[in-house]
């Protein structure tokens, strides 16, 4: 039963924040990507106390795989916001 209802938060969540995404105006995107990198920085700092904990292999392991993984998501995450900000700067603040 505790399957079912974990399946059913995980299709839900899934449906509410494609609904949501999809309106949010393209002023937004890039504040909203802003606060996406600083919860996924949260989410770093978890993995890494996960990664910690010496209670079996298993736990190591799962818990360096979210390490890897959530670090490739903060870096990924500022890199798009970076070249988002780029998009908005006038050409003669950047030299071309």
């Amino acid at each position: 039963m505790e399957v079912v209802f974990l399946i059913f938060i995980l299709v839900l969540s899934i449906f509410l924040g494609f609904e949501l995404i999809s309106k949010v105006p393209a002023t937004l995107h890039t504040p909203l990507m802003s606060g996406a990198n600083a919860i996924s920085g949260i989410t770093l700092a978890g993995a890494f106390v996960s990664a910690g904990a010496a209670d079996s292999q298993m736990a190591t392991l799962l818990g360096t795989a979210a390490v890897t993984f959530a670090t490739i998501n903060v870096v990924g995450g500022y890199l798009v916001t970076d070249r988002m900000l780029s998009m908005f700067k006038s050409r003669s603040a950047t030299g071309r």
